[in-house]
């Protein structure tokens, strides 16, 4: 894996293989994004584009403040939120889908603590719960489901940290959300998944 500052100065230089990789490693995700604010696929496609376009005319002005992938998604959100302002629809971060506030919640005691190598991980998992079974195509499809059908903030953020391994400095910055409310979005998608999962494989109701 290279640095930052080494995919940095290879795209300065005009480096199109590292660029390809670049858009290869980013454009899934980015896509998730950009749907999330303007819901036409044709238009987030554009919004993707525009950005990649934002990306190479703003290398000499990057200062890496921040990691290479947050500038890149920042550029996004701002593009979208343009594009979806122009297209009539509401897009603050903060307006989008539903915080699921007053909803059951998963206890935190569930989850690891902060200081666990693990941290936000379940403590236990549902039983019983052989190894084979998570790995079932099946198993994954719903697993899938369950994230696409979350709102939408709980589904950019736990796509994006438990999905793609950010961490959650890196998805505040890219989302502009604070860290408080980047865990609670966090632990609320957790929890739904979690207990689709756990009826899933236990027919028996979970005791939360």
């Amino acid at each position: 894996m290279r640095s930052d500052e080494e995919t940095l100065a290879a795209l300065q230089r005009g480096d199109e293989k590292v660029f390809v990789e670049l858009v290869r490693q980013h454009q899934a995700l980015m896509m998730r994004v950009a749907l999330r604010y303007v819901r036409n696929r044709t238009v987030a496609e554009e919004v993707v584009q525009e950005t990649w376009l934002g990306v190479l005319s703003g290398l000499e002005r990057f200062e890496g403040r921040a990691a290479l992938k947050t500038w890149i998604f920042r550029i996004l959100t701002n593009r979208a939120i343009t594009r979806a302002q122009r297209e009539g629809r509401a897009v603050p971060f903060s307006s989008l889908g539903d915080d699921g506030d007053g909803e059951p919640a998963v206890d935190p005691d569930r989850f690891r603590p902060e200081s666990d190598r693990w941290a936000g991980g379940w403590k236990s998992f549902p039983q019983p719960l052989p190894e084979e079974r998570l790995l079932e195509r099946e198993t994954l499809a719903m697993i899938e489901a369950a994230i696409a059908e979350l709102p939408e903030r709980q589904h950019l953020v736990i796509v994006m940290r438990d999905v793609e391994g950010w961490s959650a400095e890196e998805v505040c910055q890219s989302l502009a959300i604070s860290e408080a409310n980047q865990r609670v979005l966090l632990h609320r998608a957790r929890s739904k998944v979690r207990s689709c999962l756990e009826s899933y494989l236990d027919p028996a109701p979970a005791l939360i």
